[in-house]
């Protein structure tokens, strides 16, 4: 069996982890799946953004697949996701079809968001997915009450708040870790560092001492912990701890993944190879792919072959495809419906809704 290990200490084993010795065959094999839906996704909005089919902003999330799937492969019913605007690999694995993700993109009326939020805005209630928020940072404080409310309902469970490593610098992210803290609240805030905020190295932009950013959670008395964003089995193991500490002890963690992603920032990004070098990129992409070293563990195990991994991205890229082609075909929504899914209480009629009191009822 192929070993995933961990650098600062080479006799742990992270297959062997409880939390990985109990997948199945068929449980490996599905993430791999996840992963490569996801790139083949991004891939084929890409596509079509460049082909003029959609407005807006697009935030890619190639090259970062493994931290979406290897974290929320482990979420539980009563645990809830929240994220930035770089969201469409974790809208994919918490379920979410790619036909109305696509649709969103495109904005037509069958999209998630009913095609009026776009790619930074996707949203899956039923499926305990709150976003998608345009806002750098400004999820934090929303995790904070996802979790406050879980705890407040004496329910098990935790809210996962994903971050890129930008964002650690804002205010709310502080005022967040301070109640986290304070409150004792079930929260698991996951900076997703894939080294640089918009176009700035996290050496310019972030003052951090040698063990990561993460370690910032010692001025709140936080637990933390860094992870290797390029094995699944170190991702699923280490998280797990701060999730099992979530649900037993209602106490917050701040985790660090290390990742990457291979485009810019945005598809508007022009200078993605300017403040990096193209060798830096291909190291990547070449060395430290995390579905290339899932595929080559699930090798090593004899889990599949190289045809199965054929057939798993050739079905990936025709489903991709589809929803394309979904979405093209799908409508726009009416003008009529513009004001539409702002207010709850405007769109089911209540009192408040009637009365403008929407924010002061009764």
């Amino acid at each position: 069996m192929a070993k995933q290990t961990d650098p600062d200490n080479p006799a742990i084993d992270y297959a062997e982890d409880p939390v990985n010795a109990a997948l199945s065959n068929e449980d490996k094999i599905d993430l791999l799946r996840q992963m490569q839906r996801i790139r083949r996704f991004e891939q084929t909005s890409l596509k079509h953004y460049q082909a003029g089919k959609m407005g807006g902003f697009l935030h890619l999330y190639i090259g970062q697949e493994s931290v979406a799937v290897g974290t929320i492969s482990l979420a539980g019913e009563n645990d809830h996701i929240i994220t930035a605007y770089r969201d469409h690999g974790h809208a994919l694995a918490v379920g979410m079809s790619m036909e109305e993700c696509m649709a969103e993109l495109f904005g037509k009326k069958t999209g998630c968001s009913k095609g009026k939020g776009g790619s930074m805005h996707y949203f899956a209630p039923d499926k305990n997915y709150w976003g998608g928020h345009g806002i750098v940072g400004g999820q934090t404080p929303l995790g904070a009450g996802l979790a406050y409310a879980l705890k407040y309902q004496e329910i098990e469970g935790c809210c996962l708040c994903y971050l890129g490593d930008g964002a650690i610098n804002q205010g709310a992210f502080h005022e967040s870790l301070n109640l986290a803290e304070l409150w004792d609240l079930p929260v698991i805030y996951i900076i997703e560092n894939n080294g640089y905020s918009m176009g700035t190295s996290q050496a310019r932009s972030s003052a951090h001492p040698e063990h990561g950013l993460a370690a910032r959670a010692l001025a709140y008395d936080i637990e933390w912990d860094v992870i290797n964003g390029v094995h699944l089995y170190e991702i699923r193991a280490r998280v797990q701890k701060a999730i099992e500490r979530a649900h037993k002890e209602s106490r917050p963690t701040l985790l660090e993944i290390a990742t990457y992603r291979y485009k810019g920032h945005s598809v508007a990004d022009a200078n993605a190879e300017k403040y990096r070098t193209k060798e830096e990129i291909q190291l990547f992409m070449n060395e430290r792919d995390p579905i290339e070293n899932w595929k080559s563990t699930l090798l090593d195990e004899g889990v599949i072959s190289e045809d199965d991994f054929k057939q798993i991205n050739k079905e990936a890229g025709k489903e991709a495809e589809d929803a394309a082609d979904f979405a093209e075909k799908s409508p726009f929504p009416d003008e009529s419906e513009i004001l539409d899914d702002v207010y709850w209480e405007v769109d089911n009629n209540t009192a408040a809704g009637r009365s403008g009191r929407h924010f002061f009822y009764p």
